[in-house]
């Protein structure tokens, strides 16, 4: 990632000044990448995200299960006022009402906020690096991957890549639920937030809501194909 080299208060606000990244758009040029090196790269990210995710949440943070349902409630309540509708939408909602449950006793760490394959950058070097960490939060680590969507529709190889990193090769079943139910929720908020947007945008979000569909069988299937 960029490195932090100084940051101060200037006549006309606050600043930061980091190091410069040598690089080309992951997103952008994975058409440039062989196979291997796409499900590669995928591997880092989801290694790079496992040490993000070893940064503890601040103490006395309001429980994952109460702060999630609410958050869920909201964007369920969102979608059901968007005058736009995903075809069969209702299988989002279904599946989140069928398995909060799973929320229960999950962690918080620290979260990168947007990660995906869009805020990830091929150095001259042929590293990776992350960018973007300005929505940073604390949450279940396991709800990161909610934005791995766009990384299937980019490549498919890099998201699966970045599942077998993330978890070395023995990816758990609860997981798979878990990210359906992030998923879902990320899925019916997508909408409502295109909206101001323009169509365009709207048509976007309604196609991505199809691919996932596809996916997980209706949300039959919690294991993506």
């Amino acid at each position: 990632m960029c490195k932090p080299l100084e940051f101060g208060i200037s006549n006309e606000g606050v600043y930061s000044i980091q190091t410069w990244i040598d690089s080309v758009d992951a997103e952008e040029n994975e058409h440039n990448f062989t196979s291997d090196e796409q499900y590669s790269y995928g591997f880092e990210a989801g290694c790079i995200l496992k040490e993000i995710h070893k940064i503890p949440a601040p103490e006395g943070i309001e429980d994952w299960e109460i702060y999630f349902n609410r958050k869920a409630d909201r964007k369920i309540k969102l979608y059901e006022k968007c005058p736009t509708k995903y075809e069969n939408g209702q299988a989002f909602i279904d599946y989140i009402n069928a398995h909060r449950h799973l929320l229960c006793g999950r962690p918080r760490t620290y979260q990168h906020g947007d990660y995906h394959i869009g805020n990830m950058m091929i150095g001259n070097d042929n590293q990776l690096y992350i960018i973007d960490f300005n929505r940073s939060d604390f949450g279940d680590p396991w709800e990161e991957f909610n934005r791995i969507v766009w990384c299937a529709q980019a490549t498919p190889l890099f998201a699966t890549g970045m599942v077998n990193g993330y978890f070395d090769n023995d990816v758990p079943m609860e997981f798979w639920e878990l990210l359906a139910l992030y998923i879902s929720s990320n899925t019916l908020s997508s909408v409502p937030w295109a909206i101001p947007f323009g169509d365009e945008q709207i048509q976007v979000m309604v196609n991505q809501a199809k691919d996932i569909l596809s996916w997980y069988d209706d949300m039959k299937n919690p294991v993506p194909t």
